[in-house]
C-alpha cells in the first residue's frame, strides 16, 4: 500500500504545481485584458 501511495502522492504533488502555474498565468493573462480594456476605453 504505502508503496503505491507514494508515487500517487509525488505525482499530485509535480501537477499541483503546474495547476497553480497555469492558474496564475492565466490570471495574469486575464488581469492584463482587462486593464487593456480600460486603458482602451
Amino acid at each position: 500500500m504505502e508503496e503505491q501511495h507514494k508515487p500517487k502522492e509525488v505525482r499530485q504533488g509535480v501537477t499541483g504545481h503546474n495547476v497553480r502555474y497555469v492558474l496564475i498565468g492565466s490570471v495574469a493573462l486575464v488581469v492584463m485584458a482587462l486593464i487593456a480594456v480600460f486603458l482602451s476605453s
